[in-house]
């Protein structure tokens, strides 16, 4: 009776593909996968998936053109589940279009989880502007965005502005990974310096301010040389 997600799955590893898709439908998603390149781009553009799961090594056609081209007509959540684990590769993905980048070997809950990120993350974009979600919340840690208050076990945490901005830019995308130039090019604009120094600089502060311990942070981890991901709120 319920109205099944649609899963498109573009890879051509049969194994990796049958695992997948067993995971998935266990879980009451539709899933169609797909081979090669070509193949994905035809069920993407006829089905209109909810989610496509991409590997970035097809036989035909190089996984980030498919982004590009997936882009050109469609915001469908890509997730790259990929052998390649480059630092610059997971960057690229990402900044060509990816909404998150899956290293090879996962598990089911790790991939059932970035899908429901960014299942939600389409949902929310799909609202109106003044969405319902006005509150962070993830453990003791509340945001409101309405109010500008962020607090730790209802004590307040004093944030200076571009602080704030860089915690709500990351809250309002929990669950999903920002690449450093992102976040620079969306706190500072488009002209700031790549270099990524100010921001670490500010993410020093803001862990030192909202994290029990900085070295091991709990809202807000660092994908190393790809970005920053705050924890997924707690319903």
């Amino acid at each position: 009776m319920n109205h099944k997600l649609t899963v498109v799955i573009i890879e051509d590893e049969k194994n990796i593909c049958t695992f997948i898709e067993t995971a998935l439908e266990n879980h009451d998603y539709k899933t169609v996968a797909a081979h090669t390149g070509k193949e994905g781009l035809s069920y993407i553009a006829s089905l209109c998936p909810d989610v496509v799961l991409l590997d970035l090594g097809l036989p035909d056609i190089d996984g980030m053109d498919i982004i590009r081209q997936v882009r050109e007509f469609s915001a469908v959540p890509i997730l790259v589940i990929s052998a390649r684990t480059s630092e610059s590769e997971k960057v690229a993905a990402l900044d060509a279009g990816a909404d998150d980048y899956i290293t090879k070997p996962f598990g089911t809950s790790e991939l059932l989880a970035r899908i429901r990120t960014a299942l939600r993350h389409s949902q929310m974009s799909a609202s109106s502007p003044k969405s319902s979600e006005s509150v962070y919340r993830c453990g003791d840690l509340t945001i409101n965005f309405d109010k500008r208050l962020v607090t730790i076990a209802d004590r307040e945490v004093h944030l200076t502005q571009i602080e704030y901005k860089l915690v709500s830019l990351l809250a309002l995308n929990a669950g999903r990974v920002l690449t450093y130039d992102f976040i620079i090019n969306h706190i500072w604009g488009p002209y700031a310096d790549s270099n990524n120094q100010i921001l670490r600089v500010n993410m020093a502060h803001i862990r030192r301010k909202m994290e029990e311990n900085p070295a091991d942070p709990k809202y807000i981890s660092t994908e190393i040389g790809v970005g920053y991901r705050m924890r997924e709120p707690e319903n």
